[in-house]
């Protein structure tokens, strides 16, 4: 069971021999930056489905301009605005799926085989590293490790 005492990272976390703090260093700064990345794609699919929300309450609106005797409005609502392209030639799941297939697995992909090929695979060496440096050792909420279950 760890303890306040536990020394270090686990194996996992640590960096494997010859590897260069400004190696670490850089592999944080990728790692930061698909972070974002990642952040950035939940916003681009929070834009897919508010958009595609809308969409269908213009069916809605409508609907309720047809029935409330606004023909003409309905018509131009029908034919103009529900299911136009959000962008020329595109809907949000066609984003979607470029972002994906063209970028974010791309970048993933990138960013594993640079930590496969300069650390192992291991992932987050800089942040083990700094929480190493950062906590108080033998202080409670600072251990190294989460209690084994």
């Amino acid at each position: 069971m760890a303890t306040s005492d536990t020394p270090g990272p686990d194996a996992h976390h640590q960096r494997p021999e010859g590897v260069s703090d400004l190696t670490v260093e850089a592999l944080g700064k990728l790692s930061e930056a698909l972070e974002v990345v990642e952040h950035a794609r939940g916003y681009l699919y929070g834009f897919h489905r508010l958009t595609g929300k809308a969409d269908l309450n213009l069916s809605e609106a409508e609907e309720l301009f047809r029935r409330a005797g606004h023909p003409e409005i309905a018509d131009r609502l029908a034919s103009e605005i529900i299911g136009r392209n959000v962008i020329e030639g595109r809907w949000t799941f066609q984003i979607m799926e470029d972002y994906d297939d063209h970028y974010y697995s791309e970048f993933k992909a990138f960013e594993k085989e640079a930590r496969d090929s300069l650390a192992e695979g291991k992932r987050h060496l800089f942040e083990a590293e700094m929480k190493e440096d950062r906590r108080t050792k033998g202080r409670e909420h600072h251990e190294a490790l989460p209690p084994e279950a």
